[in-house]
């Protein structure tokens, strides 16, 4: 999909959640090609780089590129029961409320509660790391 981003942040591979338009976005003719495609709370990864640039009042430098973006995949951990590279699965974290070092991976940016995901990567099981004793493997997943 083609969306605009801040000259000095376009670069090929950068990762970016998109937090939703300002106020001023409301107004601005680029609008539906710089917002619109993008969901609000969703990460996206930089597939290409165009040379086309639009001015902007809100990114550093007054210039927006044009870029093409992809959903991107995102880090986290799931049953390793389901944990099958290439099967889609519903996005359902554990039921924890633990603050331990595995929190981000159990509870990550980008995925909400429900949402429908292929397990892209499988990278591995995780060794004693869940403070509740859970099976857990880390996988990248595709909204």
């Amino acid at each position: 999909m083609i969306t605009l981003i801040g000259k000095n942040l376009a670069e090929k591979g950068l990762v970016f959640m998109h937090y939703g338009a300002s106020s001023e976005c409301e107004k601005c003719r680029f609008k539906n090609t710089c917002i619109d495609p993008l969901e609000t709370g969703r990460m996206y990864v930089i597939k290409d780089v165009k040379n086309t640039e639009h001015p902007c009042l809100l990114h550093e430098g007054g210039k927006v590129k044009v870029v093409e973006v992809d959903k991107a995949n995102i880090k986290t951990v799931i049953d390793s029961k389901k944990a099958f590279e290439g099967s889609k699965i519903v996005f359902n974290p554990p039921e924890c409320d633990e603050e331990c070092s595995m929190r981000e991976l159990c509870f990550p940016e980008g995925l909400y509660l429900e949402d429908k995901c292929k397990i892209v990567k499988k990278i591995g099981k995780v060794n004693n790391e869940c403070a509740k004793g859970l099976d857990l493997t880390t996988v990248l997943l595709r909204y």
